[in-house]
């Protein structure tokens, strides 16, 4: 008798061999009722019920897209001197220039950039900055913390005690001391072309410890269930008990920082790129806008500063906001 099937899956013919039991494809049907299931499920639910959670999931889509699509949805390439006019420098912004009549949706800066080009390959720049840094910072906190609480003894007493001392001193001197020594490392006619990276580093290496206390802990509360002494048993390796039992257990907190710390980052790049530790004014980030308009803001040329700040408010908010709700909606006790 030939095998029986349901609507949600069918056996796999191998026009060779014949069908194989226990091969199946997923049906069309059953493709719509996972995703019929993953609507229904509880963080779906809780999202469709937040009005504040879907204008900042649609705010922070938007923006992310147009930074991305930045190279092909601008007239202008602001990191190309060659394109600018000098002679539309300072236009306000929907208003003609007065020598050249063209006509900028945010203005122009004294070099002629259009701000609008400007604000969005800023924003591309500070959205790769930020999560480089937070995979960066992610990738260490995560293994270190793992390695801390599985192992214990005198491995957990060194990593914990360097978190702490990381902790105690906030995140923006500990990049501005590690750009510091970066600067000096590096020799000057490279260091234009390393600032990215170092960037990346800095801002990373300054937040690894929160990952690390977190799955640390997270741990130590997997290590002692039975799922973990059955690895044990069978024979399993402390390295594959850790990667294949215990990291899939505690990506649940770690997802919620890395959401919240991913804003930070970009503020904390923004912040660096104002203070002049940042990304040089050949590539303006969010930061680096921000700088170079604050000076004209008592002069009359507004829109250099407020387009630039406005982008970082928005997208760093969204995404805050964001975090703030994965946080609530990840947390058992308040569904």
């Amino acid at each position: 008798m030939p095998e029986e099937t349901t609507d949600h899956a069918r056996p796999v013919v191998d026009t060779a061999h014949g069908p194989r039991t226990g091969d199946v494809i997923a049906t069309p049907a059953a493709r719509l009722g996972v995703l019929a299931r993953a609507w229904d499920s509880d963080i779906a639910f809780s999202f469709r019920r937040s009005p504040v959670t879907i204008v900042s999931a649609a705010v922070a889509l938007v923006m992310i897209l147009a930074a991305v699509l930045a190279p092909w949805i601008t007239p202008q390439d602001p990191f190309d001197a060659a394109s600018l006019n000098m002679m539309d420098g300072f236009t306000p912004p929907g208003e003609p220039n007065a020598f050249t009549g063209n006509v900028y949706m945010f203005g122009t800066d004294p070099q002629g950039r259009d701000m609008y080009s400007a604000v969005l390959h800023g924003a591309r720049v500070s959205l790769v900055v930020g999560l480089a840094s937070v995979a960066f910072s992610l990738t260490v906190g995560v293994t270190l913390g793992l390695v801390a609480g599985y192992l214990g003894g005198r491995t957990e007493a060194v990593i914990m005690r360097v978190a702490d001392v990381q902790l105690s001193f906030p995140a923006i001197l500990i990049a501005l001391l590690v750009f510091g020594i970066a600067r000096g490392v590096i020799p000057p006619a490279q260091q234009e072309q390393a600032t990215l990276f170092v960037l990346i580093f800095a801002i990373g290496i300054s937040n690894w410890a929160q990952y690390a206390r977190t799955v640390r802990a997270t741990t130590l509360v997997e290590k002692s269930k039975v799922y973990v002494d059955a690895a044990r048993l069978i024979g399993l390796k402390p390295f594959v008990v850790m990667v294949k039992h215990v990291l899939p257990n505690v990506t649940g907190p770690v997802l919620v920082i890395a959401t919240i710390n991913l804003a930070l980052a970009i503020i904390e790049e923004a912040t660096l790129s104002f203070l002049g530790a940042g990304m040089p004014p050949t590539q303006p980030s969010l930061g680096t806008l921000i700088r170079s308009g604050q000076q004209f803001l008592f002069s009359g040329e507004w829109w250099i500063l407020f387009f630039p700040a406005l982008a970082l408010v928005l997208l760093a908010l969204s995404i805050n906001l964001l975090g703030d709700w994965l946080r609530d909606a990840l947390n058992p006790k308040l569904r």
